[in-house]
């Protein structure tokens, strides 16, 4: 299974402004009739159940909306830019690359996220009109969209997650509790991703089993895939916890005991979770009294411990109407990841880097990629704009002086007094 990938998503750019004056027949000097640019489109991430990996973006990993179309006469706004939607399945959580906060949680089947908006649209001269200017010269290039790196993460959603070390019988157990044909062998790492099974219950209801792959010692690290495997549980609700009858009683508690360790490394809430110990291989457990005492030990623990050969199907009737007396009783909501991801702004930032002024920030940058400098009334907006936000100050302060140089993003300006 492929459950976490990067890509690199933009949003299309806003279209131009049009400057423009009517043109009509027997009308003199007509005013402005510029339109505005067009919004460019968004970057959507939108969950589709049918799929069930993020196996797709192996092979695409660049996402870019349409611009918008620039406005033009008779005030006719540009046609926005096309969206670009970008499937998932549920349960994928959505990252900033950057800083790995959460952007979203997205579960629901049809839920959207937008991880890329597009840019606005830049103003036509229809726009600038006013008492003391009738005919305004001014328009704006569109806004660029956004731009970023997320990190798609897949978390797999199920009531039930059958967790346990390998080779204990969590695939035959899946495999005889539900519809899912997970591969079996006697040997360790047989699942190499989560197999999911569908339990049928009264009513037309299901029930979700997860099985997770076999954890060893480090997985909360990373070693082996630990950490992917771990992901996985953090979505189901209810633990299965399957334990090797067929091992002496230390080695099932000491395999218990570095398995629940694992849990506990990666995030203390998933001992939070309920959790049920079920004891497989009762078909060669021949030593008398063992299973009672494994039951003993567990019950200790606090675990109801359920005995069951999921080979010859012993015990798994039993097993199966706990598990839904369980799941029945546990919240339906599922659970989500906490969107702690706030967009960073920019401040206003100005410094010397030899003998160049150079200017930073989200606003100022901004307003450098919408102006038409051709334009002497733009130029005339722009240097106000500057003036308001506070840009000339800080230049004197640095000691700026007629000629000097000022860059602010691409664009490199010849600075001049008033």
């Amino acid at each position: 299974m492929i459950d976490r990938a990067k890509i690199y998503v933009e949003g299309g750019k806003g279209g131009n402004g049009s400057i423009s004056f009517r043109k009509e027949k027997y009308v003199p000097r007509g005013g402005p009739d510029g339109g505005d640019g067009g919004k460019g489109g968004d970057v959507i991430v939108e969950v589709d159940p049918s799929l069930s990996t993020l196996l797709d973006f192996q092979h695409k990993r660049h996402f870019k909306a349409g611009d918008g179309k620039p406005g033009s006469s008779k005030n006719r706004k540009g046609k926005d830019g096309e969206d670009v939607v970008v499937k998932v399945p549920p349960g994928t959580v959505v990252r900033d690359a950057e800083t790995g906060k959460v952007m979203a949680d997205l579960v629901e089947p049809g839920e959207r996220f937008i991880v890329a908006k597009g840019g606005r649209g830049g103003y036509g001269n229809a726009h600038f009109k006013s008492p003391t200017n009738q005919a305004p010269r001014i328009a704006e290039k569109g806004e660029k969209g956004e731009s970023r790196w997320i990190i798609l993460e897949l978390k797999v959603i199920a009531d039930i997650g059958i967790i346990g070390m390998p080779n204990v019988g969590k695939s035959t157990l899946i495999s005889k509790l539900s519809n899912a044909k997970p591969k079996i062998a006697d040997y360790p790492f047989t699942t190499i991703s989560p197999v999911l099974g569908v339990m049928e219950i009264e009513g037309g209801n299901k029930i979700v089993l997860a099985d997770i792959p076999g954890l060893i010692e480090g997985a909360h690290m990373g070693k082996g895939l630990g950490i992917d495997f771990l992901r996985h549980i953090e979505r189901t609700k209810l633990l299965v916890h399957v334990v090797d009858m067929s091992l002496p009683v230390e080695d099932v508690e000491r395999n218990f005991d570095k398995v629940m360790e694992e849990l506990k490394l990666y995030s203390d809430k998933l001992l939070l979770k309920p959790q049920i110990v079920v004891g497989n291989k009762r078909d060669i457990v021949f030593e008398e009294g063992k299973v009672e005492s494994l039951k003993g030990l567990f019950e200790s623990k606090g675990y109801l411990f359920v005995a069951v050969s999921a080979l010859r199907g012993d015990g798994l009737n039993f097993l199966r109407d706990v598990l839904i007396g369980k799941v029945k009783e546990l919240p339906k909501d599922i659970p989500r990841e906490k969107v702690d991801y706030v967009p960073q702004i920019r401040p206003l930032r100005v410094y010397k880097e030899g003998e160049i002024f150079v200017v930073e920030g989200d606003e100022v940058e901004r307003l450098v990629s919408i102006t038409i400098f051709e334009s002497e009334e733009a130029l005339l907006r722009f240097q106000k704009e500057m003036r308001r936000i506070g840009l000339e100050e800080k230049l004197k302060e640095l000691g700026i002086r007629e000629g000097d140089t000022v860059r602010i993003g691409d664009i490199e300006f010849e600075y001049k007094e008033g």
